[in-house]
């Protein structure tokens, strides 16, 4: 009996097949449960990781209602280290406002949060809070990025990098959403950072803007495109004079930078006049009807010559003619499977594409989507003459 019972205590659905056979036959009993009566933690003490595993920890954690298996799955090293901090993590978050709920989900997803200082925990909250409103919207930004929260390195470095974005004139709304989302420009020593926004504002007066809009520029750009700040001077200047030297106007110029969101930055000349060449040679265009084709898509420049090719030939397969690229050139920042989609769907409206204007394949999916709901509720609506008089049954 007992035997029986210990056997009804193991999960089933694991024993199946030869696993079943073997206790039947040989009934070896299963691995003993070590279990805490304060949590819903178990752990089998045959496994071999668990052995090695700090039962200190595993048991903190356990008390927290960690799901011990996830962590286990995801980054199980966590478990072995000998000096955690699992007790001391979890009362900060509880101080800030965390449930029990949210801590336990926290560790699960980051369970390297129990090896960093409590010193350095709490150093980090304190920069967080330069930028959140208060406690609860820190706890909000802990849970969504907690990886980002618990990165506790160049933490002064950090700091000098927040307040030289608020002094910058930055909204801390904008300045939180780099710290979770762009982490690494915090961690690029601060000079570089004032450096590099020195050039672009150098650069964008250079190419003829205004002194008096140059702040709201740079703020934008910056907002857009945080990692512009990794950029090198050297790069700025290389891409520009390059742009230049094919012919582009300083207006044409700071165009592109401000459509590319500094992208721009990020590309190589040889292969921005490898994207040139091909698209020169494709639309069979002077020089100055290229220039203002990449004006009009400057995503023709970003794109190297091999997926621009890929892309062209997909849409005259489609039956699609190089006058119609060419007049709407953005229809080639889309995948050939997004147009052999969109192509299909305004083939079921009865749209000729191949005769049409190619702007109704433009634009994001959502933007697509809300113009092809239009086209259909208009091609469904009958029509109604209010001149005309109503016929009415009586």
């Amino acid at each position: 009996m007992w035997k029986l019972a210990r056997a009804h205590s193991m999960p089933w659905r694991l024993l199946t097949g030869y696993q079943l056979c073997r206790l039947c036959l040989l009934r070896k009993p299963p691995p003993a449960l070590k279990i805490k009566p304060s949590s819903a933690c178990v752990t089998y003490g045959t496994d071999s990781q668990s052995d090695k595993e700090n039962k200190r920890t595993v048991e903190k954690l356990c008390a927290c209602s960690v799901d011990i298996r996830k962590i286990r799955r995801l980054k199980g090293w966590v478990l072995l280290e000998e000096e955690t901090y699992v007790e001391e993590i979890a009362n900060i978050l509880k101080e800030l406002g965390a449930n029990k709920t949210v801590i336990a989900s926290i560790l699960e997803r980051c369970p390297e949060a129990i090896i960093c200082s409590p010193t350095a925990v709490n150093t980090k909250r304190k920069l967080w809070q330069m930028v959140c409103k208060n406690e609860a919207e820190l706890v909000q930004l802990i849970e969504q990025f907690p990886e980002s929260f618990f990165t506790v390195k160049d933490q002064e470095n950090q700091k000098l990098n927040v307040q030289f974005f608020q002094e910058l004139g930055l909204k801390n709304v904008v300045i939180s959403r780099f710290l979770t989302t762009a982490s690494s420009i915090f961690h690029n020593p601060v000079e570089n950072n004032k450096q590099m926004i020195g050039v672009l504002q150098e650069s964008y007066l250079n190419l003829g803007g205004s002194e008096a809009n140059a702040k709201v520029w740079l703020l934008k750009l910056l907002s857009q495109n945080p990692f512009i700040v990794l950029n090198s001077p050297t790069a700025v200047d290389e891409i520009l004079k390059f742009l230049q030297g094919q012919g582009f106007t300083d207006s044409e110029v700071l165009q592109l930078l401000s459509k590319l969101k500094g992208f721009l930055f990020q590309l190589q000349p040889g292969s921005i006049q490898n994207s040139i060449s091909f698209t020169k040679a494709t639309f069979e265009c002077t020089d100055s009807d290229l220039r203002q084709l990449v004006v009009k898509c400057p995503a023709l420049l970003c794109y190297p010559a091999s997926v621009l090719e890929e892309r062209t030939q997909a849409l005259l397969k489609e039956g699609i003619s190089i006058a119609q690229i060419r007049e709407s050139p953005m229809v080639l920042e889309l995948t050939p499977q997004i147009i052999q989609y969109r192509i299909r769907k305004l083939n079921s409206l009865g749209y000729g594409i191949k005769d049409g204007h190619l702007a109704s394949l433009n634009g994001t999916k959502k933007e697509f989507e809300a113009n092809f709901s239009k086209m259909q509720a208009k091609q469904g609506r009958p029509l109604f003459n209010p001149v005309a008089s109503l016929k009415v049954e009586e």
